[in-house]
């Protein structure tokens, strides 16, 4: 038993690292908005494309290489997809232009969703069940740890430097991932071939369809508020490259704590405390851009927007895998695309309300009337969603 648990952990270990530099590919471009528009010549709003490019990607091609990809074993199609991951990042070290810089990050985006598929799958197979969250909750830590430490590392070093030599880190970290995917993920056979059509079925699941609303309607609000967090806090909160690293630092900490706080949370509880986070996470963007002129106070808000923005993902992750047991192979790809399509959602609305002269205060209180909506459909499923699903197990 012991053995099981040490190989469990290791491999835990390895998933983190590599969702960790995808992760850091993802959002670390966040605190570099200002250097992208100024580098490649083009206006800070069109730089939200970085964002929205790639959530909108990962939403649509993710789900179709998963579908294309069922068949395959699982620890090849994780070291190919690693391995796109490490050459769009180069792509984007050495981009000219800022057209480029969106294709590599389309390239990255493809193999978003299936990577953390099938690490959510094989970290929810090696666990017991009252395991199960806390192990999808440790392959979302890799994300949150990224955006604890490499976001606010990577607009410090793109600050400080170049903003290349973020890309080119993250490279590296994909190779250390690489390297560490050889050699400790199991060399799974294909028990049961997957179905397709049976896999499908999973739009058709209710409880699932349920969770996926209030993702698409509702947790898209966040990034609606958190696209433009580094502009935010420049111009509102007039912090300096140092201050805003001290924020993005600070909003990871946060999203580290509510990541594995909410890990922690049994099945049938999952629901109800998925309504409290919300009604948090609203009050905080309703108020973010009155509050962020004082310092300390900023700080303090950037804390509590990553706690609440990622103390949801676990929680609804966990009810997509939990709720779509017909479709085992493509339940968590499903769960990182639609995340990534509300980020899309997010992102694009953001870049056009600011582009028709919208302020940052209208933008985070639209953020949070979106959030307030997806509780509405989150109490909504309480009253309907099948209980039995997400009941204790007796042993």
């Amino acid at each position: 038993m012991s053995r099981f648990s040490a190989s469990r952990n290791i491999i835990l270990t390895v998933f983190m690292i590599s969702t960790f530099a995808i992760g850091m590919t993802e959002y670390v471009v966040t605190g570099l908005l200002t250097q992208f528009a100024e580098d490649l010549h083009v206006n800070v709003s069109t730089t939200g494309l970085l964002l929205s490019v790639y959530a909108i990607s990962v939403a649509i091609f993710g789900p179709l290489l998963r579908i294309a990809t069922i068949r395959l074993p699982s620890k090849p199609l994780l070291l190919g997809l690693m391995g796109l991951f490490i050459i769009s990042n180069i792509i984007a070290a050495t981009a000219p232009n800022f057209q480029v810089l969106v294709l590599s990050r389309l390239l990255s985006a493809v193999m978003h969703a299936p990577f953390f598929g099938l690490c959510m799958s094989i970290a929810f197979t090696l666990s017991t069940p009252e395991k199960g969250t806390r192990a999808i909750a440790a392959v979302q830590g890799g994300l949150t740890i990224a955006i604890m430490l490499g976001v606010p590392f990577g607009s410090y070093l793109g600050g400080i430097f170049d903003w290349r030599y973020v890309f080119w880190f993250v490279a590296l970290l994909g190779f250390v991932s690489l390297i560490g995917l050889i050699l400790v993920v199991p060399n799974q056979k294909v028990g049961v071939t997957p179905n397709l059509r049976s896999e499908l079925k999973i739009f058709k699941n209710r409880n699932v369809l349920l969770v996926l609303a209030i993702i698409v309607f509702g947790f898209s609000g966040v990034f609606t508020a958190y696209t433009f967090t580094e502009p935010m806090l420049t111009q509102i909160a007039g912090f300096n490259v140092t201050n805003i690293t001290i924020g993005l630092f600070v909003f990871g900490v946060g999203a580290v704590i509510g990541t594995f706080a909410s890990g922690k949370i049994p099945p049938h509880l999952l629901t109800e405390r998925l309504m409290v986070v919300l009604i948090g996470l609203a009050a905080v963007l309703a108020l973010f851009t009155f509050l962020i002129p004082f310092k300390f106070i900023a700080f303090i808000m950037c804390f509590l927007f990553g706690a609440g923005t990622f103390g949801t993902t676990p929680i609804l992750n966990a009810k997509i895998i939990l709720a779509g047991k017909e479709a085992p192979s493509l339940s968590g790809t499903i769960a990182a695309s639609i995340f990534n399509l509300a980020n899309s959602i997010g992102a694009t609305l953001s870049t056009v309300f600011l582009n028709v002269g919208a302020s940052f205060t209208l933008i985070t209180l639209i953020a949070s009337g979106m959030i307030l909506f997806g509780l509405i459909l989150t109490f909504v499923t309480h009253k309907v969603e099948d209980k039995s699903l997400f009941a204790p197990q007796n042993s």
